[in-house]
């Protein structure tokens, strides 16, 4: 019996020692689901992009310029003699009101107030903060966003649903160095 004892604890002794084995994924991640995602928003955006052009090409009035950001602009009111534009921490006040492609409006220039924004340091979408640094103080500009440099996919919550591109127009009134860059 002694021996039996023996063997038992010598099998108990090999086999506790065995490193533990790492477990395999049941199944794993191919990316699908991303490569679709990105196929989906290509098509959306090449779809968009044909809706402002043709919106463009219909406008004979204005001259539209291509930011290098993605979205289109015209001047209502332009100036040609400053050379002061916003950047990075300087202040600015404005007003602006959004519409549909359509031109029906979402919100009014009363809805969203008289603005004062310091550059790259608020809340405001993309598109509206790039084409702000394009403004002088006293011009008025309509820009045309595709909805991926507006509000994207989860719209503002409120009255801009899903993938919703944009018409804003927007009057600059001043622009306030920031005195730490002087």
């Amino acid at each position: 019996m002694k021996y039996f004892w023996n063997i038992c604890w010598v099998f108990c002794v090999l086999y506790s020692c065995k490193t533990p084995e790492a477990r395999r994924p049941i199944s794993s991640k191919t990316g699908s689901f991303i490569n679709e995602s990105v196929i989906r928003n290509k098509k959306l955006s090449t779809q968009e992009e044909a809706v402002i052009k043709q919106i463009i090409a219909r406008d004979t009035s204005n001259t539209y310029h291509s930011s290098t950001s993605g979205f289109w602009y015209y001047y209502k009111e332009q100036d040609s003699v400053s050379t002061i534009v916003p950047e990075f921490g300087d202040i600015v006040n404005f007003d602006y009101e959004i519409k549909d492609l359509q031109y029906n409006t979402i919100y009014t220039k009363e809805e969203l107030k008289n603005t004062t924004y310091a550059i790259d340091k608020g809340e405001l979408f993309y598109g509206l903060r790039e084409g702000l640094k394009l403004m002088k103080a006293g011009e008025i500009v309509t820009f045309l966003f595709p909805s991926f440099q507006a509000y994207g996919y989860y719209g503002d919550t409120d009255k801009i649903g899903t993938n919703i591109p944009l018409i804003v127009n927007v009057k600059l009134h001043t622009i306030k160095k920031n005195s730490s860059k002087l």
